[in-house]
């Protein structure tokens, strides 16, 4: 168990004009001061939430036919999207071709029946939904993170630095994240920093503000719906926002699968299947869109806490 970390929170540009359209435009808001788990939540926490509560994940419960119409009834059964290498280069711009539904997949074996997490207590919870996420912050006495927030304290006190750690994505040679090793994703990796799924927890550098993982790993669920843009920049510092949220409900579902009226939440930071050739997104300002009941076996998240004290004890 290791102590939230409290930062003092301040005014800081969100945001990246230089990368992927979502992530624009850079614009200055301000964060109250708030505490933040130093690491993702861990498969052994999440157990013992678990035992204590009786919870049970959203990929482990049975699906309702009248929720995903047209779905094959071999999909209908409590499972969640596993990562699959292919066999050699594939066109990337369909990620079917490496997602696939696997049945039985959930948190306890996150690459499907046969896989389990005894021997990976210390890896990031993975395949929870943002209920899920939510459930145990709540248990944990604390929330899921904004998206300013997050950033925020991925930045590490940088402004407007590329990544975490600074300006180049491996400063002198270093390897400084769990990131898709080497050019061929998604079928061969060079397997340089050790890992070609999740890693444990704090195993690479911390940023400025000693926190791990704020790239790569797992992307981490916020507690923000999602918005194709930035707001524009409020003109002044005096001006900027304060503890900003992100867009509604109803304007977040997916327009291209219209069928599906399911929100989506931000989530933030990368995972290890970020390659530099493909998904350039470990990095503080990067973004994407969740649907609120899907889980991955990429996705994972930690919690904040914005009362007195927040730098108090971390999540469980």
């Amino acid at each position: 168990m290791r102590d939230r970390v409290a930062l003092p929170g301040g005014t800081f540009a969100m945001g990246s004009d230089s990368f992927y359209p979502e992530e624009a435009p850079v614009h200055r808001v301000r964060v109250s001061g708030f505490a933040i788990d130093p690491v993702p939540v861990t498969n052994e926490q999440f157990a013992r939430f678990v035992r204590a509560t009786g919870h049970v994940t959203v990929a482990e419960r049975p699906l309702d036919p009248a929720d995903f119409p047209g779905a094959p009834p071999e999909n209908l059964q409590p499972g969640s999207m596993v990562f699959t290498p292919t066999s050699g280069p594939v066109d990337l711009r369909h990620l079917s071709q490496w997602w696939t539904w696997t049945p039985g997949a959930c948190w306890t074996a996150p690459e499907g029946p046969g896989s389990s997490v005894k021997r990976r207590p210390d890896h990031p919870v993975v395949h929870v939904a943002h209920d899920d996420a939510a459930a145990y912050a709540a248990w944990a006495g604390a929330s899921l993170p904004t998206e300013a927030e997050w950033e925020y304290a991925a930045r590490g006190g940088l402004e407007g630095a590329d990544f975490t750690w600074g300006a180049e994505p491996r400063p002198e040679g270093r390897i400084m994240a769990n990131t898709w090793d080497g050019p061929d994703f998604p079928w061969r990796s060079t397997k340089e920093s050790g890992w070609t799924r999740t890693s444990p927890v704090g195993s690479f550098p911390a940023n400025g503000f000693g926190l791990f993982d704020m790239a790569g790993n797992v992307w981490e669920w916020t507690d923000d719906w999602w918005t194709t843009r930035h707001p524009d920049d409020a003109g002044s510092a005096c001006c900027a926002p304060a503890d900003p949220r992100g867009g509604e409900q109803e304007t977040s579902y997916d327009p291209r699968q219209p069928q599906f009226r399911v929100g989506r939440k931000v989530i933030k930071g990368g995972s290890h299947l970020c390659a530099d050739t493909y998904c350039l997104r470990y990095r503080p300002a990067a973004r994407r869109p969740q649907m609120v009941d899907t889980g991955m076996s990429h996705v994972g998240f930690r919690c904040v806490n914005r009362s007195p004290g927040a730098a108090g004890e971390g999540s469980r």
